[in-house]
């Protein structure tokens, strides 16, 4: 490891951190470095608050005058809720800028290292690019499809059953397992279950983690709106829920949710609720990760419009069997072989006593 690695992994580890609290933003960190010593770190810590740079730059006031800044992302070049940060490197009188991976947001893509090096910035690109890349992956794809990364997640036994004939499911897998689906909860911008799932279980949908954490928004589809009034999810006002419905739902019905304030009912064109519009509309109200947690005709749903990227499972060490038990994707599901979406496995660990696999949609 050389030395730009060594700063650049340092600022690596830290944006790691961060991940799934900035939602839509990156998760990015900054290193400023002068005479071989760290006189400045920074990380994004949320949307609509200072970035990385502009934390870095702070803690090392003038130090930062000829020093080095190391960044997870390309500094961006336009000015939103916060200045360029671009600018404020060139200002800071930086001599060199170190970069990770390139921004693909169009208002960036690029222009980002170009008016540093205006600024007579010496910039070097593409330090450990790859590690850095894997941090933002499902940003990327929220940038470039303006629409949020669909992560499907399941517990199952070694049979593949996510509950037993008469439908108990709670627990198929153990504590630790729990514990680790909870984390990609915080790390969500949503969390989407189905009706029936609210109607069974009636679930909070919060993350659940002992040190707190970030509670994604919690959408549920339900066609007719069969929401009971007195669900967990209508009591608990930690994060919004946004309740997606089909054409024939009336007025009437939606006005008894309108005294909850965090309750939002999303009414679509068509009588069941289509998949391919709901992600278009998550993603015009900056939900860059969705968390796909519902049942087997939710999944399903999901499967047949091709809107998975990704799927974590747990594998639990038993059987249950049975002819009518429950399995993750239910439905109608995929007629043909070579119509079903392929997968590359990314990832394969023992959680407690559980198996996880990650896998990803093959070109993503």
């Amino acid at each position: 490891m050389n030395r730009e690695q060594y700063y650049m992994n340092l600022a690596v580890e830290m944006a790691r951190k961060t991940k799934g609290q900035t939602e839509p933003n990156p998760a990015v960190a900054a290193v400023v470095v002068k005479d071989n010593q760290i006189v400045g770190t920074g990380i994004h810590v949320r949307a609509g608050e200072p970035h990385a740079e502009v934390h870095a730059l702070r803690m090392a006031g003038e130090h930062a005058k000829g020093a080095e800044i190391y960044v997870t992302l390309e500094p961006c070049s336009h000015h939103g809720r916060t200045p360029p940060c671009a600018d404020a490197i060139v200002e800071a009188g930086i001599k060199r800028a170190i970069v990770a991976s390139f921004d693909p947001n169009p208002k960036v893509a690029g222009q980002g290292t170009e008016k540093m090096k205006r600024g007579g910035v010496e910039v070097i690109t593409d330090v450990c690019r790859e590690e850095a890349d894997a941090i933002n992956h499902s940003f990327f794809h929220y940038i470039s499809k303006q629409k949020p990364y669909v992560r499907l997640k399941s517990a199952m036994s070694l049979d593949g059953k996510i509950a037993t004939s008469t439908g108990e499911s709670q627990w198929i897998t153990g504590e630790e397992a729990r514990k680790d689906g909870h984390w990609y909860r915080h790390r969500s911008g949503a969390i989407l279950v189905g009706i029936n799932t609210v109607l069974t279980d009636d679930p909070m949908l919060t993350a659940r983690l002992e040190e707190g954490g970030n509670h994604p928004v919690r959408v549920v589809l339900d066609n007719h709106l069969r929401m009971p009034k007195d669900a967990k999810l209508l009591k608990d006002t930690t994060a919004p829920v946004w309740i997606v419905v089909g054409n024939t739902v009336t007025d009437e019905q939606i006005e008894v949710f309108r005294s909850k304030s965090h309750v939002e009912i999303l009414r679509q064109q068509q009588e069941t609720v289509d998949i391919d519009t709901l992600l278009k509309e998550l993603g015009e109200r900056k939900i860059a990760s969705l968390l796909v947690e519902g049942g087997g005709t939710v999944a399903d749903s999901f499967v047949r419009s091709r809107n998975v990227d990704e799927v974590i499972t747990y594998i639990a060490p038993k059987l249950i069997g049975g002819r009518k038990a429950l399995t993750p994707v239910a439905g109608t599901g995929i007629e043909h072989l070579h119509d079903a979406m392929s997968f590359s496995i990314v990832e394969h660990t023992q959680v407690g006593n559980d198996i996880k696999i990650v896998s990803r949609k093959e070109g993503e």
